[in-house]
């Protein structure tokens, strides 16, 4: 009976409904749960250390400083786009922190395209928002989810962290 339970979930596991049915381990491997950060925005950005986005880091922080009371940042770096991530967390956390002073929250090196997706990324690309849906393009995409753990805007890379489209809705 119980391997049929088993076998059941991992065909017929229901379709997440939020961010809330996810978590992440966080660049010093702790897991977090999103569900953690009911009632609170949070901004969902795939990071990378050596792109000609990576400055978008120095207003990532001051986003994080300015509007962290209101939305909780959350980076995931990623090596999906020419390798542009650094090999290790360790070495992640080392530059994010010595390079741009980040103090948001960082997550593990994470995939966030093709067929190592994180199931986390697969929703946010899926996800149904005014926006648009699909592959992320390139680093630093920005995903915004509201108090209630839906997708409600995305923004590609090229829209910078305090752009008022993305600080209107914060």
């Amino acid at each position: 009976m119980n391997l049929l339970l088993i076998i059941l979930n991992l065909f017929f596991t229901p379709p997440a409904k939020s961010v809330y049915d996810f978590s992440f381990k966080t660049i010093d491997g702790k897991e977090v749960k999103l569900s953690k950060f009911k009632g609170k925005k949070i901004l969902i950005v795939n990071t990378a250390s050596k792109c000609g986005y990576t400055p978008q880091y120095e207003d990532l922080e001051k986003l994080h400083k300015q509007y962290g009371n209101k939305v909780v940042l959350i980076g995931f770096p990623a090596g999906n786009f020419g390798g542009q991530e650094l090999a290790t967390n360790s070495e992640i956390k080392e530059f994010c922190t010595g390079k741009y002073n980040v103090d948001f929250l960082l997550a593990e090196k994470s995939s966030v395209k093709g067929n190592d997706i994180t199931p986390l990324f697969k929703y946010l690309t899926t996800a149904e928002n005014p926006d648009f849906t699909g592959d992320i393009n390139w680093n630093f995409e920005k995903f915004l989810i509201n108090e209630k753990g839906q997708l409600v805007h995305r923004f590609r890379s090229k829209v910078k962290p305090l752009d008022e489209n993305i600080t209107k809705n914060l």
